[in-house]
């Protein structure tokens, strides 16, 4: 391996052509291009940045005070005339291009004059001093809580931009990281004008009273890419809806509303009944319309069921039949049959099973249930005592039908602390938890007029409610239009329900398992290892295939799961069959060879399935590994059949010695290049060693193509 000299002309990772355009980034280096049509500077002393505004140098646009610099826009092809004008200007410090990355223009990094330089421990002062002496910078500060670090700044005598200063120095022996200082804008995530919606802790909050840190669902970053759109129907099957509250008006808001209580289509509440599916429906899904609250996806479209009050075979059917033919995507159920013990029936399961499997145009509905709210499990045994009039009395199995269908997402509730709700049910077929109240257990059922509800607990359980609609006026949990103390797993299903609306919104092409999965994947681990205040068990933590009892697979994150379906998008919606091959024959990499090494994989032509059409290169996905002394001498190109070629990877992977990379049309969109050609033919894997010395081979690469 060649020597690392300390002078900054030395040879290095980057090449230097290029290391005025890598970005050292948190130990990534990011390829960025030269906005054409703007520059920054610093001017020298009080100098007024608009003295500077003239024909020749272009037109101030704004200062941007973080870096002490000032926005000129100029016509593109005068942009290096304006810049040099500037630079040798008496009234300017500093001056450099305004630099973003690669098909992403919204994205632009404004260049301050410092570097952060972390030294290797053996590294001292004297060496430090030389090293910045012979680039010209000049010691700011010390950065006291990380070890031999400081921030310098560009001197008089610095001959180079610091990209270029950051990627020579990043090659020397003594140093173990530097970067620039730079200025990108604050991207202020999205949020709903709403007024109530800063009471809506369980969507985003920033810590507060009773709030644990990430107690949320980071609702807001999700809402970046979407908030949902109306061709997504959440089913909400409930006891009654308040269809006139304000946050279910809206275009296309109501899609096929259903009363099978009194057989109708107006699913409103009595003048005495509580509306728990107005509460439900606005935790998933109220509308924003700058009033009152928020739901979690406020652009889907709300199909209000109203249930018969019982669980009979047909009455379970009739809920189930009616989402499907009404083209429901989502179902969400917060209720259970008032029974310790559920088995569901033959048909019961078969309506679910049938709406799982067959909704959605065969991707299936994703359908939601919630665990309840008796702090017990939902398929297990108990040894129960204490209970009033002791109905319940020694070893009681416990058995929630609804909840342990396979078909079937069953959601916990955890708290606005980041802890178990003390009612929550659990075991081993929670899916995952989502935020919602804390109180204690609170099941209850009816039985020959008595109503018998389970041993209290002496805890102080604190946590906050969940903010949500309400019916309209005096009638309701609250007077007024909403209420802030919902909650239970009814209110747990729901939030989860919204975040499944957000994933199909982001990726309609997903079927109900996905959604199920990414769901799992993506939650946060929230760990509670305190003791059940009730039944002093401690099912807080996960096991190795990381499920907790408590919390499944944990508490749902709207943003991992929206980014999740986006990111699968490209790669389920546009190809129907995949096909591949690898070739793992280990070669070595030609050392300073401009003709570098092409390893084929062969594709076969069409087979009798499929059509000429279907041959067609839909999607691209290359699997590269590659072991080398220093990778940033590499150039990698896939070449295509038609001997088009595009550049997957340049030189920007430093002193790394080790390659296992995947590049996809999404991650490298430079790859669309070579879609819709055909794929049968050779395809080649181009490496190319641009630098003498450093060797290394090509252990394997592997091809799929989407047709």
């Amino acid at each position: 391996m060649r020597d690392r000299p300390d002078s900054p002309d030395a040879s290095i990772g980057v090449p230097p052509a290029h290391q005025g355009l890598v970005l050292q980034r948190g130990g990534e280096e990011l390829v960025l291009e030269k906005v054409s049509d703007r520059f920054t500077l610093r001017t020298v002393n009080d100098f007024l940045p608009k003295q500077l505004s003239r024909p020749t140098w272009g037109n101030w646009q704004c200062s941007i005070p973080q870096g002490q610099l000032e926005l000129f826009t100029v016509a593109p092809k005068k942009l290096d005339g304006a810049m040099s004008m500037a630079r040798s200007s008496e009234n300017v410090a500093f001056a450099s291009h305004v630099y973003q990355i690669p098909h992403q223009p919204g994205s632009q990094f404004y260049l301050t004059d410092q570097i952060t330089v972390q030294f290797a421990t053996w590294v001292d002062g004297g060496k430090i001093q030389a090293i910045a002496n012979n680039f010209g910078l000049l010691l700011e500060k010390a950065l006291p809580d990380l070890p031999n670090t400081f921030v310098f700044t560009l001197g008089s005598q610095a001959k180079e931009n610091p990209l270029k200063i950051t990627n020579q120095l990043i090659a020397l022996p003594e140093v173990m990281t530097a970067e620039p200082n730079i200025i990108v804008h604050q991207e202020l995530h999205y949020q709903p004008r709403d007024p109530l919606y800063p009471q809506q802790w369980y969507l985003q909050h920033q810590g507060g009273n009773q709030l644990a840190q990430n107690s949320h669902i980071s609702v807001e970053s999700a809402w970046d890419i979407t908030r949902g759109i109306r061709s997504v129907v959440i089913a909400v099957v409930d006891d009654s809806f308040d269809l006139n509250h304000p946050d279910f008006q809206g275009n296309g808001k109501i899609v096929a509303p259903r009363d099978l209580r009194e057989n109708d289509f107006l699913p409103l509440p009595g003048e005495q009944e509580t509306s728990h599916g107005t509460a439900c429906a606005g935790v998933a899904l109220a509308e924003e319309n700058g009033t009152g609250i928020v739901g979690v996806a406020p652009g889907c479209a709300l199909m209000p069921i109203r249930t018969t009050g019982y669980l009979d075979d047909e009455s379970v059917e009739a809920i189930f039949s009616w989402a499907v033919e009404k083209g429901a995507s989502i179902i969400s159920c917060s209720w259970g049959a008032s029974a310790v013990y559920f088995p569901l029936s033959l048909r019961q399961k078969a309506a679910i099973t049938r709406a799982a499997t067959k909704g959605r145009t065969g991707k299936g509905c994703v359908i939601l249930f919630a665990a309840g709210n008796a702090n017990r499990p939902v398929s297990g045994s108990i040894n129960e005592q204490g209970w009033v009039k002791n109905i319940l009395k020694g070893d009681t199995k416990w058995l929630n039908g609804f909840a342990v269908h396979p078909d079937v997402i069953t959601i916990a509730a955890s708290t606005s602390l980041g802890k178990k709700a003390a009612y929550s049910n659990w075991g081993t077929s929670i899916s995952v938890c989502a935020p919602s109240n804390n109180a204690p257990p609170g099941m209850w059922f009816q039985e020959m007029g008595y109503i018998f509800t389970q041993p209290a607990i002496n805890a102080n359980l604190a946590g906050l409610g969940v903010f949500t609609s309400d019916q309209l006026g005096a009638a309701g949990y609250d007077a007024g239009d909403f209420t802030r103390n919902f909650g239970g797993t009814s209110s747990a299903t729901p939030v989860v329900a919204g975040v499944v609306g957000l994933i199909l919104s982001a990726n309609p092409d997903l079927t109900a398992q996905q959604v199920k999965r990414i769901l799992q994947e993506t939650a946060d681990k929230i760990i509670d290892p305190d003791p059940d205040p009730q039944l002093g068990s401690r099912y807080g933590t996960y096991n190795q295939q990381g499920f907790s009892q408590w919390f499944g697979y944990g508490k749902v994150n709207a943003w991992r799961a929206v980014e999740a379906a986006q990111r699968l998008r490209a790669n389920i919606s546009i190809a129907t069959q995949q096909i591949g091959g690898a070739n793992y024959s280990q070669l070595p990499i030609p050392d300073n060879n401009r003709q570098g090494l092409k390893s084929p994989i062969l594709i076969e032509s069409r087979s009798p399935q499929t059509t000429s059409e279907s041959t067609l290169v839909k999607d691209i996905q290359v699997t590269v590994n590659i072991t080398h002394e220093f990778l940033g001498d590499l150039e990698i190109y896939l070449i295509a059949p038609n001997n088009n070629s595009v550049l997957l990877q340049s030189r920007t992977l430093g002193r790394r010695q080790q390659l296992q990379a995947i590049y996809t049309v999404r991650s490298h969109p430079v790859l669309e290049q070579l879609l819709n050609q055909k794929a049968s033919g050779r395809w080649q894997l181009w490496v190319i060693d641009q630098i003498a010395e450093d060797i290394g081979r090509l252990n394997s690469w592997e091809l799929s193509l989407g047709i």
